[in-house]
Formats: structure tokens, C-alpha cells, sequence
């Protein structure tokens, strides 16, 4: 049975007009979007009326289930142990997924993690994974569920045939202000991670300046979406809301993250990164129900850190996917920028603000990011933030370092890192980690 031919341009009014599309449309619209029959213009056009007038429920899950039977999934049924994975919305210094997947294999928990790239001003996993050289991120199914079996993790994109319609339109919303949107976010991340045949998902829920929704009680209507979604499907889902009104870790970057990433495995890392890191793993391992308490659950995620067990599993991760596992004994072997500014305090204050969202465009202005879908991203770049909100610093204290090409590029990244920064103003941080979010309800952390 063939679709119905579609007006395309009567459905971008539609919805402009705040109606509703009925599901089969919403079928047949990605089906040709997919099939390239309908051009990215039109979709942009489309995902631009849904920022502003939204979805409907019905029209959320057709959406959704749309994207999820566009292509094939990551069958795992078969699989002895659980399998949970992560999402972050999205954020600057956020590499706690690098941290996490090894820590989940170490536990008999399986993680098949399906990332993507940088999203707007924000880092993206598998960008991040690609500082390693070598590192393969562009694995078959067949490949992946080969690293799965072997070391109970594996970090991969998406690959053409698992979920098709998302790879697209991921990567249109990136380039045309579309990133925004609460059904959107939703319908992307959830068919991605449906197609992973999961028994879990834990959403790490960025909310404050920095995160693509900036109010804390939009992003508890975003994880709550989310997890209507997930627990339809049969997976069970929850959420942490966590703060992104200033970065996470020292580190923004890709390559600058990796290292961060190897300290933490280590058992240093920064103590605001491994908090939510810590956090997150715990709820993973309730979710998957190989815990049933929360503190029993966060000391053995702590255990395997501090056994050595995750940053051997992470080595291994990093070879069998084809990396130089050298460097996680030698960092100094991702690439390295071959200029570095420091940026210093001016005068005795106390720092009141840390906006990561310049911190973000700056470092895609750098070359770490991308403004065009098919940008090269440069992983030596990036910003070292070492204050926070609340922190006393003294004339001629680093604030942070740039790493950069030039000297050009780094003095233009400096402007931007001391904009982002206020001193001697209001002090209102947003808590590290306010709430989490289940099918049962919204409980403060």
C-alpha cells in the first residue's frame, strides 16, 4: 500500500496555524523525508512551526514511532544482562557518558550507547570520542553487538539503517535553529534510544542558561514527555534534573574532555563532574535492578573506580573500537593545540556568574564545533574553565585557558570567556542536582 501523495506546504501551514497533523501525515511526512522526496527545506520549515506551536500527544508518539520504524533497530533481546543507556540533553563540559559506560560494564550492566554530535553550542559524544585517534565511532549493528557481547559497553553513532529519519533531521536542527523545542528534543532522543531494545534509560535533564531548555519547570515537562514515551514502550525510564547555569568539569573540548575523562577514571576528575557522573550511574544500576537501594548502588559504582576496574575497561573500549589505547595511560597523545592563553583575573573579586552558552559558541568559533552540517571539527581546541559561582579570586588568578590554533583565535575566544563571566554581582547558582523524575512523580534531590 503506497502513501497518499502530500501537500507539503499545506501541512508547514497547518501547523504554523497551531492545528494539529493527524498521525498517518506525520508517518507519511517522515517516510518521505527519508526517502529524500521531501527536501530538507520544507522539513526545516516544518520543525520550525513545531518550535512554535508544539505538538500534541498524539502527535508526539506518531512522530516518535515514525522516526523509531524508519529503519532498523539494535536487536538485544537476546542478551543475559540488562541494558540500560544514558541521555544528556546536551550541555558544555558534559562528558559524563565517556565516564559511565565503562563504569555500567564493569557491573554487569549492558550499554549500548548510540551518541551524536555537537548540537548548537553544546559538545557532542561521539566528537568527543574521535579525539582518540583511531577511535571508530561508524560501527555496523553487527559490529557493535560484536564489542557489546565483548566488554558489555560499546560508544557508537547511529548508523544509516537505525533510525534514519533522526540522523537527518538531527542534523538539520543543529544548522537551523531548531535545536529548542521540547517535542522535538523528545522525538529525537527517544526513537534513538528505542532502537536500542533497552530495559532502561536514565535521562541526565540540563536545565538553567546553558541547557536547550533554560527553565527549570520546562525541563521537568521535558522529562516528564520523555518518560511517558519510554515507559509506553516497556522501558523503564527516569531522570535527574541537573544544572547546566555554568560548565561541567574543567574541561570543554573534545580532545581536553577525553583527558578529563581519563583523570576521573583515575579516581581524580573534578568533584562537580563525578557528583553527577556518581549520580547517574547509581540511577542506571537501579533502573537496570541490579540495585534496589540508592546507596548501595552509588558505592559500587565508586568501587569499580577506585578498583581500577572502569579505566581498564575504558583502555580496552578504546582499542577494541580501534583508538590508541595508549592514551589513557599518556594523555599528552590526543592532539594538542599548538597555542594556549591563559585568562587572568584583573582584580580581587568573587565570581557570581560562569554563562556557558558563550563558552559553547566560543569554542565552536575555535573550530570545535560546527555552524555548517558538514564542518571538520578540529578536537584539539578548547576552553579549560577553572572558577565557579561563588569562588573569591584574586588579581592575576587564571580563569581559565584557551587552547586554540592562533593567537588571533584565542585572543577572540578570551572576549568571549570574560563576557561569559560576572563578578561582585547577584549569587544564585542553580543546585548541581535539584530533582528526580519517575513514572511516579517529581521528587525534589
Amino acid at each position: 500500500m503506497t502513501d497518499p501523495p502530500l501537500v507539503v506546504p499545506r501541512l508547514i501551514e497547518r501547523k504554523r496555524d497551531g492545528l494539529a497533523l493527524a498521525p498517518e501525515e506525520w508517518t507519511a511526512i517522515v517516510r518521505g523525508y527519508v526517502a529524500g522526496t521531501i527536501p530538507d527545506y520544507q522539513i526545516s520549515a516544518l520543525a520550525m512551526a513545531v518550535v512554535f506551536r508544539g505538538l500534541t500527544e498524539p502527535e508526539l508518539v506518531a512522530l516518535t514511532g515514525a522516526m523509531l520504524e524508519s529503519g532498523d533497530r539494535f536487536r538485544l533481546e537476546d542478551m543475559a544482562w540488562p541494558r540500560v543507556d544514558k541521555h544528556s540533553i546536551g550541555g558544555v563540559g558534559d562528558k559524563t557518558s565517556l565516564l559511565l559506560a565503562p563504569m555500567l560494564a564493569c557491573l554487569e550492566v549492558a550499554v549500548p550507547m548510540i551518541s551524536g554530535r555537537g548540537l548548537g553550542h553544546t559538545g557532542g559524544t561521539l566528537d568527543k570520542l574521535e579525539a582518540i585517534p583511531g577511535f571508530s565511532t561508524q560501527l555496523s549493528l553487527a559490529e557493535a553487538r560484536r564489542v557489546l557481547d565483548r566488554l558489555g559497553c560499546v560508544m557508537m553513532g547511529q548508523t544509516p539503517e537505525l533510525v534514519p529519519a533522526d540522523r537527518k533531521l538531527y542534523a538539520l536542527r543543529d544548522v537551523t535553529g531548531t535545536v529548542e523545542s521540547i517535542p522535538l528534543i523528545s522525538a529525537s532522543i527517544m526513537s534513538k534510544k528505542l532502537a536500542e531494545s533497552l530495559t532502561g534509560l536514565v535521562l541526565d535533564i540540563k536545565t538553567g542558561s546553558g541547557a536547550f531548555i533554560t527553565d527549570p519547570v520546562q525541563s521537568l515537562v521535558l522529562a516528564e514527555t520523555m518518560i511517558r514515551l519510554g515507559e509506553a514502550r516497556g522501558c523503564r525510564t527516569t531522570a535527574l534534573l541537573t544544572a547546566m547555569d555554568r560548565p561541567l568539569g574543567v574541561a570543554c573540548g573534545n580532545a581536553v574532555e577525553v583527558a578529563e575523562v581519563i583523570e576521573g577514571l583515575r579516581g581524580g576528575g573534578p568533584a562537580d563532574l563525578m557528583e553527577v557522573t556518581y549520580a547517574l550511574a547509581a540511577e542506571m544500576l537501579l533502573v537496570s535492578g541490579r540495585a534496589t537501594a540508592r546507596a548501595d548502588a552509588r558505592a559500587r559504582v565508586e568501587a569499580v573506580i577506585e578498583s581500577g576496574q572502569a579505566l581498564d575497561r575504558f583502555r580496552q573500549l578504546v582499542e577494541v573500537q580501534g583508538g590508541d589505547p595508549r592514551v589513557v595511560d599518556d594523555p599528552g597523545r590526543l592532539p594538542r593545540a599548538p597555542v594556549w592563553l591563559d585568562v587572568v583575573a584583573d582584580r580581587n573579586a568573587t565570581v557570581t556568574a560562569v554563562a556557558p552558552r558563550p563558552i559553547g559558541h566560543a569554542i565552536v568559533a575555535l573550530g570545535g564545533g560546527r555552524t555548517k552540517t558538514d564542518d571538520r571539527v578540529d578536537p584539539a581546541v578548547g576552553i579549560l574553565v577553572f572558577v565557579r559561582p561563588g569562588q573569591a579570586v584574586t588579581r592575576g588568578e587564571r580563569l581559565a585557558t584557551i587552547a586554540a590554533r592562533s593567537r588571533d583565535a584565542a585572543e577572540r575566544a578570551r572576549a568571549s570567556v570574560l563576557a561569559a563571566m560576572s563578578f561582585d554581582g547577584p549569587l544564585a547558582p542553580l543546585p548541581l542536582i535539584s530533582h528526580r523524575v519517575t513514572r511516579d512523580g517529581v521528587v525534589p534531590w
